[in-house]
């Protein structure tokens, strides 16, 4: 691959003076040759000519070239080549040029009192180099199918973290040196097939096809740069930023200053336009690390449906919202300043947002939310419907209001869902800033859900009962989500509740949900009906402390289950049920000779059933009532016949465990007499 720095090597070569034509044999020693872009050191020149002849040979050797302005440095170059003069006032060298241990490549110079012109040919890439005498701080380079990597040195002037991979240029770069204070080049040029990566992996591109005019000067320390560009499809990282563009062109100009090498760019003016799919214009400023540190940027696209795949998958892949779907309009107009986000406009006209894996939807959004710096602005979203999983819940108007990058509900909002209502109030959202990340707090009220409808949307056995209660605070920062107090749900005539409830990654890689739950009195009869476990009389208590579910998959809780006597309630269990605990808790039954006799039996008098688990590490370690050894016991019988269920395994891996609940369920299960 040609990796040579052509600008530099053209320009010195055309600036470098030569020897009279009436030498025989000349040597020439010059300590520094300086032009307008390059500068040559420690140069040697040696002419031969014999007398009489027609032709002769030039050799040209600089220990060190190099153009501080378009960054190029390099050492040891040599040029060989033989010397004719068809005519008076021309001169022409045709050889090979090379520097250090790089491949060599053709070099031809033409020389007339009117023009001065350098071709470099290597491979199929060609550099030609022009300078009229009436014009000499004008030089023009001339490229066909030249590398992307002959230019990597001038695009790290700009950006020294950059690093062209690969593609080619055609076209043409003017370089003006007349301001001998401020260097300019212009270039007009086509790119196909173009690749460039960073350091640090944070930017990288491919498949970039691009029709550019190009102005950029250098005046002193500082830098301007202007562009007018067509895109035709590429694949482009920034940080986490994705762009996944069509074929079809995207125009895109901007002006950008950067005041010194040591400072940020400062973009006064970028305009981005993706067609129906997304129009941009604003501003931008960045720090010396490349980071945003000041934004004002409007954004349409008046059809959304685009913006997943082409603009947003990287943002949405972090958030663990990957396949993502619109539709509808939308306008934005967003503010970032010390580095943070200070305010922000939204815009939406019915929209339509579908999680890629059917976790939630929205149907019709529609209206304003505005988020602003300083004085207090209103506005109002809306939406007609949509679904949480298989949930579905009702339309909803959300007034904000909003004061110094704070945005509140200015009422409270009911929303219909599984026949009652969830009340939302005191919602506030504070933008990122000194440090802290974006913080949301809220109250919410669970008014008569109806568990009936939740089992049917589930497809979990059907029963009923309701959901209930109140969490007077929630907080949302750091990617995680705290309920204060908590939620009591009345089901088979109990009651279960759940407390020290948290969320982390609601929407991101691996969510995990903690929880403390309580059964209170649950009747084991409708229980045990409800999921075909046979038939249990009773009343259930205990609970699952430290309850954890990592993607939700359950990873780890302690559970203790149990029975109390209540007046009035008669404490039986089936046969079925009796087979279906063995399978589970890999128990046996024990006792007397009733224990020989179970299938003469419909069910049994208990006096307790106690089971507890320990998950850790997909491994349950199991206990009862009371233990012996490895045997704990289960069921403790009361009456005739009297039978217990003792379990022998206090270690049981957790999917086994799974699969036992599910065959108990099915009633794919048989007795196991000891």
């Amino acid at each position: 691959m040609i990796r040579f720095p052509a600008i530099v090597l053209l320009t010195a070569l055309a600036s470098t003076p030569f020897p009279g034509a009436a030498a025989r044999v000349g040597d020439m020693r010059i300590e520094r040759i300086e032009t307008a872009v390059a500068v040559l050191h420690d140069v040697q020149v040696r002419l031969e000519w014999p007398q009489g002849a027609e032709t002769g040979a030039l050799r040209l050797h600089s220990a060190q070239a190099e153009a501080p302005a378009l960054g190029y440095r390099f050492r040891d170059l040599l040029w060989t080549c033989p010397l004719r003069r068809p005519e008076i006032g021309a001169w022409r060298c045709d050889g090979e040029v090379r520097s250090g241990r790089q491949a060599p490549m053709a070099l031809t110079l033409d020389l007339t009192e009117a023009l001065t012109r350098v071709d470099l040919q290597g491979g199929d890439a060609r550099l030609a180099l022009l300078r009229d005498a009436a014009d000499p701080e004008l030089t023009r380079v001339l490229l066909e199918r030249v590398p992307l990597l002959w230019a990597d040195a001038l695009v790290r002037q700009a950006m020294p973290a950059l690093q062209m991979q690969q593609g080619g240029l055609d076209g043409e770069v003017r370089i003006d040196t007349r301001d001998p204070d401020a260097l300019r080049v212009r270039a007009d040029l086509r790119g196909r097939g173009l690749a460039f990566d960073s350091s640090d992996g944070s930017l990288a591109g491919e498949g970039i096809g691009l029709d550019v005019d190009l102005d950029y000067r250098l005046p002193g320390e500082a830098q301007q740069v202007g562009l007018q560009a067509t895109l035709h499809g590429a694949r482009l990282l920034f940080d986490t930023a994705y762009l996944d563009l069509p074929e079809t062109p995207i125009a895109v100009s901007l002006d950008a200053v950067r005041d010194a090498p040591a400072v940020g760019w400062r973009f006064d003016r970028l305009h981005w336009n993706d067609g129906d799919t997304l129009r941009a214009d604003g501003a931008l400023a960045l720090d010396a690390g490349a980071a945003v540190r000041a934004l004002d940027l409007r954004l349409h696209s008046e059809d959304t449906a685009s913006l997943p795949a082409r603009y947003l998958s990287g943002w949405l892949g972090v958030a663990g919202l990957s396949g993502m779907t619109l539709t509808g309009t939308l306008d934005a107009h967003l503010r970032m300043a010390g580095g943070a986000p200070s305010g922000m406009d939204l815009g939406l006209r019915d929209v339509e947002i579908t999680d890629g894996r059917k976790r939630f939807r929205f149907e019709g959004l529609d209206g304003d939310l505005r988020i602003s710096e300083g004085a207090s602005v209103d506005s109002e979203l809306r939406w007609r419907g949509g679904g949480l999983q298989t949930i579905g819940f009702g339309p909803a108007r959300l007034p904000f209001r909003s004061t110094t990058g704070r945005l509140d509900l200015r009422e409270d909002v009911a929303v219909d869902l599984l026949g009652g209502q969830l009340r939302f109030s005191g919602f506030s959202l504070h933008l990122p800033q000194a440090g802290q990340g974006m913080r949301i707090e809220s109250a919410l009220a669970v008014d008569g859900l109806r568990l009936g409808e939740l089992a049917s949307a589930f497809d979990w056995p059907a029963f009923g009962g309701s959901l209930s209660g109140e969490i007077p605070r929630m907080r949302y920062a750091d990617q995680r989500l705290d309920f204060d107090g908590g939620l009591q749900m009345h089901a088979f005539d109990g009651e279960i509740r759940v407390a020290s409830l948290a969320l982390e990654r609601p929407f991101g890689v691996a969510p995990s949900l903690s929880a403390d739950i309580a059964l209170e009195g649950l009747d084991l009869t409708t229980l045990t009906e409800v999921f075909d476990l046979g038939q249990i009389s009773g009343r259930l208590y205990g609970g699952f402390r430290d309850l954890r579910l990592v993607d939700w998959q359950l990873a780890a809780f302690d559970a203790e289950l149990h029975t109390e006597r209540r007046r009035g309630t008669r404490q039986r269990i089936s046969q079925r049920a009796v087979q279906d605990i063995s399978s589970v808790g890999d128990a046996s039954f024990a006792g007397t000779l009733q224990a020989q006799l179970i299938g003469f039996f419909d069910d049994f008098g208990y006096r307790r059933i106690g089971i507890s688990c320990r998950l850790r590490n997909a491994v349950c370690e199991m206990g009862g009532l009371r233990s012996a050894g490895n045997a704990f016991t289960i069921v403790e019988g009361s009456g005739l016949p009297r039978l217990d269920v003792v379990g022998h395994n206090r270690s049981v891996d957790w999917p086994t465990l799974v699969e036992r609940i599910g065959a108990a369920v099915e009633g794919d299960v048989s007795p196991v007499v000891e």
